[in-house]
């Protein structure tokens, strides 16, 4: 039986990990957390509606439920034919490598004043403990925003941010503070979130009018400070400064040997194949996705890579009798976009462009959701899409 070693315990490492067990391969995972984190179920983590345990399905339990070897290490360097952990652990014995790694984020000056909802479970956890003391104190000032990569557009992650925002202002509302409080967003790109289209862009604009949301676009952002933000022509005032900069190459990536783009992330072929290396793949924020202006990368995206390489392994391995199948014509944009009180569907493709409002029920569908991921993960229910 074919060894695949699958480093990265997010989203498109296991979803890979998964698909390869099921293909008939011998599947070690590699993860630095003993969980796998459920970022689009954590924006509700700030405002108290989740708790952080829930966000966390066990490692353990994954593997075991679909028979998968799981390794706790962190990965410190990749070799063609090694990877070397923290632990000084090498592990060699692999025929088949699938990188997951995900991504590192772009550092503006000053970026220790500010606190990401795309990045660590304590980051997180924190932006709700800052909240706290400020609705505690009564009022405050709170500054919401995300960054570009001019060497990578696609790895930009706005949605997370947005639902954060939405969810804060109606808990405020709901705590009958919300006009005490002022909330303002910003970004350096003129139209942040015009990947979803024009009546998208539109639509969100009256969300902001309706919610009395400042909003600021189109300023470079150079730098933060305990007290707020700093453009380039100006400076916004925040108790609180919620950031999530845009991705940038993993460094364990940056200083190996495999083929690479500017910025770092990993090129790979239309089957997920890095490119020059034929035992090798990657999946997810690692790897560089090539396809239309507004392409973006996203969870549902790893997924999808993850189960093409599996796919595209198992017939390389003369194991399916099939065509291999590319991750293009899967790239489009999708998500249920939760505002705490209802949400909206946002879905993007080279045909079609919309936000759908979901009032009440978007809210709802999105908890389903993640019922339904905790549940595929487990095993305990068949993967639908």
């Amino acid at each position: 039986m074919k060894k695949v070693l699958v480093l990265g315990g997010g989203i498109g490492g296991v979803e890979a990990a998964i698909a390869l067990k099921k293909e008939g391969f011998d599947v070690q995972l590699v993860s630095d957390r003993d969980f796998l984190f459920v970022y689009p179920i954590s924006i509700w983590i700030p405002t108290g509606e989740i708790s952080p345990d829930r966000v966390k399905i066990p490692l353990s339990e994954i593997s075991k439920a679909h028979g998968i070897k799981l390794h706790h290490g962190k990965v410190k360097q990749i070799k063609p034919d090694t990877v070397i952990l923290e632990d000084g652990t090498e592990l060699k014995d692999f025929d088949y490598m699938v990188v997951a790694i995900g991504q590192t984020k772009l550092k503006h000056p000053g970026i220790e004043h500010t606190l990401s909802v795309c990045g660590s479970p304590d980051e997180i956890i924190e932006i709700k403990n800052r909240l706290d003391k400020l609705i505690e104190k009564g009022s405050g000032k709170i500054a919401f925003g995300f960054g570009g990569n001019p060497k990578a557009p696609e790895a930009v992650r706005g949605g997370p941010v947005f639902e954060v925002m939405f969810n804060v202002h109606n808990y405020l509302k709901k705590l009958g503070l919300r006009d005490r409080f002022e909330i303002t967003f910003f970004a350096p790109m003129e139209k942040p979130g015009a990947r979803l289209g024009e009546t998208a862009l539109k639509m969100m604009d009256k969300m902001f009018s309706s919610m009395g949301i400042n909003k600021i676009t189109g300023k470079k952002i150079k730098g933060f400070k305990p007290e707020g933000v700093i453009l380039e022509d100006r400076e916004i005032g925040a108790d609180l400064i919620v950031f999530t900069p845009a991705g940038d190459g993993h460094p364990v990536i940056k200083d190996s040997p495999l083929t690479q783009t500017e910025a770092g992330f990993l090129k790979i072929n239309d089957y997920c194949q890095v490119e020059g290396f034929e035992h090798i793949y990657a999946v997810g924020d690692v790897a560089s996705i090539e396809g239309p202006q507004w392409r973006a990368k996203q969870g549902h995206l790893a997924e999808v890579m993850g189960r093409i390489t599996a796919h595209n392994i198992a017939i390389k391995e003369n194991m399916k009798n099939e065509k291999p199948e590319s991750y293009k014509p899967h790239i489009n944009i999708m998500c249920l976009m939760d505002t705490g009180n209802g949400g909206a569907l946002a879905y993007r493709s080279d045909s079609k462009a919309m936000l759908l409002p979901l009032p009440v029920i978007g809210h709802w569908m999105k908890k389903a959701w993640g019922v339904y991921f905790r549940l595929t993960k487990l095993g305990k229910f068949p993967k639908i899409i």
